[in-house]
C-alpha cells in the first residue's frame, strides 16, 4: 500500500489541481488512478511529518454545543485567541439549542466555505457522523473537543481530563460533604452527551467500593444544558426526593442551576451540590456557602489545544495516531494516546481557599 505525507489542505488543493491538469493534457481525461488521488482521506494512508511549519493563513471553525452556553464561549474564544498566534483565521459558530441535530446545518456550511479544520463539541456521537465524514473526504481536519463524535468522525479528540479521574473527583467531593451517606441525584447536560454519560458510568463504578455503601444514586436527570430547565429539574428532584443529601451536576450549566435554586430555597445548608463549574460563575455560592467544593479543568487551556491541534492535523504534522506528539505551543507537548485521545490534564478542586486565584 502507498502511503502518503498529509501535505497542507491548500498544497494539496494545488498539488491535485496540477497533477489533473497533466492528466487531461496527455490523455484528454481522468483517469480512475487520478480520481483516488483527489485528497479523499480514505483512499489511502497517512503519515506525519512533524517537522512541516505551521501553515499559515488556516481557516478554523469552533462548532461548541451551543453558543449561548457561557463555559463554552470560554473555550471556544481561548481557541480563537490561541488561532490568531499562529496566524490562522478562526470563528465561532453554532446552534443555540444543544439538540442531538442541531449542528448538522453549520458543519455542511463549514464544508462549503472550505474550512482547513472544524473543532466540535458533539451534542450526539451519531448525529453528526454523515457531514463530519463528508468533510474528511474533503481534508478538512475534525477535532472533538469537549464532548466527543464516534471516533471514525474525527481526527483527534481533545479529553478534558481522563474519565476516571473526572468521575471519580466528583464522587469524591460530594461524600466529603455528605459524611459519605445518604440519597443523592445527578443533573447532567443532554442524555446523548458522550462525555456526561461517560463520566456518569464511572460514578456509577466507582460507588461500587465499599466505603461508599451508604451512598445511593436515586436519579439522574437532564436539563439539557438549559438554564431554566435545570433549575426546574433540581425543584423536582427535591420535590420527588425531600430527603436528598446532595446532587452532582456534572456541566456547569446545571451546577450554577442547581446550585441557585438550592441557594433561595429551605434545602440551604441541607443539601450539597457539587460537580463541574467555572470559578466566575459559582464564586458566590462558594461565597455564601450554598456550595462547599466543586471542580473544573481550565476551559481556556482546552480551547488554546484544540485550536493548536486542528492547526497541527490541517498542516500535516501529526495525523492523529497513538505515539505522535501535539506541538501546542505554550502548553507544550502532548503525546497522542489510544483512540486519537489528547488529554489536557487532571482536574482542579474550587474552593473557599482557592476559588479568588482564578478568573475564568
Amino acid at each position: 500500500m502507498t502511503v502518503r505525507l498529509r501535505l497542507p489542505r491548500r498544497a494539496l488543493a494545488a498539488a491535485t489541481a496540477g497533477a489533473l491538469a497533466l492528466s487531461l493534457a496527455a490523455c484528454g481525461g481522468t483517469t480512475k488512478d487520478s480520481a483516488e488521488s483527489s485528497g479523499d482521506k480514505s483512499a489511502s494512508g497517512k503519515t506525519a511529518n512533524p517537522n512541516a511549519p505551521m501553515e499559515k493563513g488556516l481557516k478554523l471553525a469552533f462548532l461548541p454545543k451551543q453558543v449561548n452556553n457561557p463555559y463554552m464561549k470560554i473555550v471556544d474564544d481561548s481557541g480563537i485567541a490561541a488561532a490568531k498566534g499562529f496566524e490562522a483565521e478562526a470563528k465561532e459558530v453554532g446552534p443555540s439549542d444543544a439538540s442531538a441535530s442541531s449542528q448538522v446545518s453549520y458543519i455542511n456550511t463549514l464544508i462549503q466555505q472550505q474550512h482547513d479544520a472544524i473543532m466540535i463539541s458533539a451534542n450526539d456521537p451519531n448525529a453528526v457522523c454523515g457531514p463530519l465524514k463528508q468533510a474528511m473526504q474533503q481534508d478538512i481536519a475534525i477535532v472533538a473537543y469537549d464532548s466527543d463524535t464516534a471516533p471514525e468522525c474525527r481526527d483527534v479528540f481533545i479529553k478534558q481530563a481522563s474519565s476516571e479521574d473526572i468521575a471519580r473527583t466528583q464522587v469524591e467531593m460530594l461524600a466529603e460533604q455528605i459524611d459519605s451517606k445518604g440519597k443523592f441525584a445527578i443533573l447532567s447536560a443532554t442524555a446523548n452527551a458522550t462525555n456526561q454519560n461517560a463520566w456518569i458510568e464511572l460514578m456509577k463504578k466507582e460507588l461500587e467500593k465499599p466505603e461508599y455503601a451508604d451512598m445511593e444514586l436515586v436519579k439522574v436527570a437532564y436539563g439539557d444544558d438549559d438554564d431554566q430547565k435545570s433549575f426546574q429539574q433540581t425543584q423536582g428532584l427535591l420535590q420527588a426526593y425531600p430527603d436528598l443529601k446532595g446532587i452532582i451536576a456534572p456541566t456547569t450549566v446545571g451546577i450554577a442551576a442547581a446550585a441557585r435554586y438550592i441557594d433561595g430555597s429551605e434545602y440551604k445548608g441541607k443539601v450539597a451540590v457539587t460537580g463541574l463549574g467555572t470559578p466566575n460563575q459559582m464564586r458566590q455560592f462558594i461565597k455564601n456557602k450554598t456550595v462547599e467544593e466543586f471542580a473544573l479543568w481550565d476551559p481556556k487551556q482546552l480551547g488554546y489545544l484544540a485550536a493548536y491541534a486542528g492547526g497541527a492535523l490541517a498542516s500535516g504534522q501529526i495525523t492523529g495516531k497513538e505515539g505522535e506528539v501535539l506541538k501546542a505551543g505554550d502548553l507544550g507537548e502532548r503525546t497522542i494516546q489510544p483512540n486519537g485521545e489528547i488529554i489536557l490534564g487532571p482536574p482542579t478542586k474550587f474552593n473557599a481557599d482557592n476559588i479568588d486565584e482564578f478568573q475564568f
